[in-house]
């Protein structure tokens, strides 16, 4: 088997919906990765891209997050109405969606605007 051509990575965090840093699947029902993981087995991408549920990435304020190796490229705000964007996008075509990135200058950034008060 070779490697993975993509890595994608399903932040399956779970806090009630009313938490104040925000939830990325707050039902539990792994929608968000079921869905990214059927659309690339209909478009043949499967075995050489892989999708999984991760713990949490730590981005909650923007989520739902996935994160794309190995590009390293962060989504956030993420729906199911994305998931054909970003199979043909991004694993495909190797194009950023950058109406779906989380800015650099947020990424684990206590001080990100997005981030509700500073008790972190």
């Amino acid at each position: 088997m070779t490697a993975f051509t993509h890595h994608v990575f399903v932040c399956g965090n779970q806090r009630s919906p009313d938490h104040r840093r925000g939830c990325c699947d707050p039902q539990g029902s792994d929608q968000l990765r079921n869905e990214l993981k059927a659309a690339a087995k209909k478009r043949g991408l499967t075995p050489d891209v892989r999708v999984n549920k991760a713990g949490c990435l730590e981005q909650c304020e923007h989520g739902p997050v996935i994160v794309v190796y190995p590009q390293g490229v962060w989504y956030g705000g993420v729906t199911v109405e994305d998931v054909p964007r970003i199979v043909d996008e991004t694993l495909v075509n190797g194009r950023v969606l950058e109406d779906l990135v989380i800015a650099d200058e947020c990424l684990n950034n206590p001080h990100c605007p997005h981030i509700a008060g500073d008790d972190q």
